[in-house]
């Protein structure tokens, strides 16, 4: 027989599911639609005004920090000090749920740009934003065209005098482990000569587990690592710097 113990946790465990699926569908996501709906027609209206992106990357900041707020997301943040300062680099984080990119909108403190799946580009709102704000479109089936994209990241970043965010594992982690890492994020720093700094987001995964729906409030902690430098490298050196990246990143997540 099941003991009575047993099936106070199971009936506990049921209700929890059943709040956080109430609390998802009828709060989480129609607040992320209007968030969403509102900040991209905003910032396509603000573009027709403003042809630096700038406007779009504050409006874009503001639609993070309206997410993290909707789902109940506090952010911890450790390492600032020591990359500030730092105008031009690029961010290389791992990358294991959908919630790591308003994460990083919101908190990373100088302005930046990334690359993003190009089928984002059709979808309302976000692909409007990403278009006007200058945000890069890498086409992953086509590994010629991936290779000009990031020379023309690298070209980016120099000539808008920003950041480049860049998920070196070319996908969000099903397990939450850690993947091996591309070495695209290394190429296009050692390419733009900046520095890389490693990012490791800690607690994502359960704000919202991967493949699902499942928006739970939490603690997420943010951590930056030394940057790495690539002055006077050369691109052979990419999968020295990519393995020096990963080393910080698995050190920060054990922590």
């Amino acid at each position: 027989m099941i003991s009575t113990e047993i099936l106070d946790k199971i009936c506990s465990a049921g209700t929890t599911r059943l709040l956080t699926k109430l609390r998802t569908y009828l709060w989480v996501v129609p607040a992320i639609a209007v968030s969403t709906t509102v900040c991209g027609t905003l910032s396509a209206a603000v573009a027709l005004f403003d042809s630096s992106s700038r406007a779009q990357i504050r409006m874009a900041r503001i639609w993070a920090r309206t997410l993290l707020w909707i789902v109940g997301v506090k952010v911890e943040i450790e390492g600032l000090d020591g990359v500030r300062g730092i105008e031009q680099c690029v961010w290389a984080s791992n990358h294991v749920s959908f919630m790591d990119t308003p994460v990083m909108l919101a908190y990373i403190p100088v302005q930046f740009f990334f690359l993003a799946k190009s089928e984002l580009y059709s979808w309302p709102f976000i692909g409007w934003h990403l278009q006007k704000a200058g945000h890069v479109p890498v086409p992953l089936d086509d590994p010629r065209a991936s290779l000009r994209t990031l020379s023309q990241a690298a070209k980016l970043v120099n000539e808008r005098g920003v950041s480049l965010l860049f998920f070196p594992e070319g996908g969000r982690s099903e397990t939450g482990d850690l993947q091996e890492f591309k070495d695209g994020a290394a190429y296009i720093a050692i390419k733009a000569q900046i520095p890389v700094v490693p990012i490791a987001l800690v607690g994502i995964r359960d704000i919202l587990p991967m493949n699902t729906l499942d928006f739970r409030p939490g603690i997420v902690k943010l951590r930056f690592g030394t940057p790495i430098s690539t002055a006077g490298l050369t691109a052979h050196a990419r999968t020295e710097i990519t393995t020096l990246t990963r080393a910080q990143i698995v050190d920060m997540l054990k922590r």
